[in-house]
């Protein structure tokens, strides 16, 4: 005789409730005694279970305050005919033992059904590892150690799971780069300090890491590439600059390539002045990526002629028939001395007291805070002047400083309350905020009081 639920079709599930203390032997003599010889002899259930036509009748009996409830479940290889009057003639017992009962058929669930899904869901388990197993045929073999030994070396590096060599932390410079695929490159030439941004938003893992090491921001020789860059010189601390040749990408340089533009970074200062950023902070084009004829919209470039096209005639020193006009000279033949500057305007006693102490800063890479009674609170190394600001005490009024105004000085200027910036020149930034003013040597128009020489 066969007893085995798994072997059975479908299952009926029937809730029972009793006006007092019964057992489960009580539950299934009941169930016997009061459906003999109802449904005929066919449906007889302890026939059936001889047969093996159904399970073992299971039931579950809790019993609180002087009542019973519970559950019965009884499998059944019956038809779907033959199974739903069978739970229906569970339904005909009235009293299990000396106390009155009800039983109600909850369902008949088909079993196959949930079968059928382990089956579907086993099968994909399987078809996936065939799937997986089969990736690597055709593959060329070294391609494949190689890319196996890039894999080993790879990092996650912080929260946002960067692409990263292994000697992040260790190393004193960092080298950042656009993707994944330019880490492995430079994985693969030796070079283990390097970490990917992966997108144009500079996560802030990279951020952090920018402010205690030597930062060279390597990125490809594209329009893409100058973006990535000037978004890097708004949000981090970058202290050289690398660039992949025109058109190429850093992913696809050979290592000579490679180790050539890392030995040709530039600094930023140097690469600021380079690429002619405005000193309003908006960044311009590289000059070889402008359109001819200079800017556009018709402004004044810094140095150079209207930009924009220009439709009125040529003047006669502009002809290519003729050569440039000579420079004027004076009537012994000498060449004329180029014309005095305009006297600058008078600086207000607050903003002269600024520039002597740009000037007694000059070429000395310190910064100083300044209090509301034009005393200076602090000295400190420009590396270190965002630290020490951000956990500066005491209310400051202005910084000056020998460098570069940055965005992240702004911001942090900003919190502090300060509302004077005064510095060489405006990097790569965004909008200033309201209340902030920055001024450069370039808007004291004549030599800075007390300069040092360089």
């Amino acid at each position: 005789m066969s007893n085995d639920p798994n072997a059975a079709k479908y299952q009926i599930r029937a809730r029972i409730a009793a006006d007092g203390v019964i057992e489960k032997p009580d539950v299934v003599g009941a169930v016997f005694g009061q459906t003999e010889g109802l449904l005929g002899d066919e449906l007889d259930l302890r026939d059936l279970q001889k047969s093996g036509r159904i399970g073992r009748i299971e039931v579950d009996i809790d019993s609180r305050k002087g009542k019973s409830e519970g559950e019965i479940i009884i499998p059944s290889s019956l038809d779907q005919v033959e199974t739903a009057i069978l739970a229906s003639g569970l339904e005909t017992v009235d009293r299990i033992g000396p106390c009155r009962a009800k039983i109600e058929v909850i369902s008949v669930e088909d079993i196959r059904i949930s079968k059928r899904q382990k089956v579907v869901e086993r099968a994909k388990e399987i078809l996936s590892k065939i799937q997986e197993s089969s990736k690597g045929v055709g593959i060329d073999l070294t391609e494949s150690v190689r890319k196996a030994v890039q894999v080993e070396e790879i990092t996650s590096y912080g929260p946002e799971h960067l692409p990263a060599g292994p000697n992040i932390d260790q190393a004193e410079a960092l080298i950042v780069v656009e993707g994944r695929s330019d880490v492995l490159n430079l994985l693969r030439c030796g070079i283990k300090n390097c970490i990917a941004v992966e997108g144009t938003s500079v996560p802030q893992t990279v951020k952090d890491l920018s402010r205690g090491k030597t930062v060279t921001a390597f990125t490809d020789g594209d329009r893409a590439g100058e973006l990535i860059l000037r978004e890097m010189l708004q949000t981090m601390d970058v202290d050289f600059v690398a660039r992949a040749p025109r058109g190429s990408e850093v992913e696809e340089l050979t290592q000579k390539q490679l180790v050539k533009c890392l030995r040709n970074k530039i600094p930023i200062n140097q690469y600021l002045e380079m690429t002619g950023f405005e000193s309003t902070g908006a960044s311009r084009a590289p000059m070889d990526e402008r359109p001819e004829g200079g800017g556009g919209g018709g402004n004044m470039n810094r140095g150079g002629p209207p930009g924009g096209r220009d439709d009125r005639p040529p003047r006669r020193d502009e002809r290519p028939d003729r050569g440039p006009m000579p420079p004027p000279r004076d009537p012994m033949g000498r060449p004329m001395p180029p014309p005095p500057p305009p006297p600058a305007a008078p600086l207000p006693p607050e903003l002269q007291r600024y520039f002597e102490l740009l000037g007694q800063l000059e070429n000395s890479s310190k910064s100083v805070f300044v209090v509301e009674d034009g005393s200076v609170a602090l000295e400190t190394p420009v590396k270190d002047m965002i630290e020490s600001l951000a956990s500066f005490g005491g209310p400051a009024k202005a910084v000056v400083f020998d460098g570069v105004v940055s965005q992240r000085l702004i911001d942090v200027a900003h919190e502090k309350g300060i509302d004077t910036v005064v510095a060489n020149r405006i990097g790569a930034i965004g909008k200033v905020p309201d209340g902030l003013k920055i001024f450069t040597r370039q808007d004291l128009g004549a030599p800075i009081p007390g300069a040092r020489p360089a």
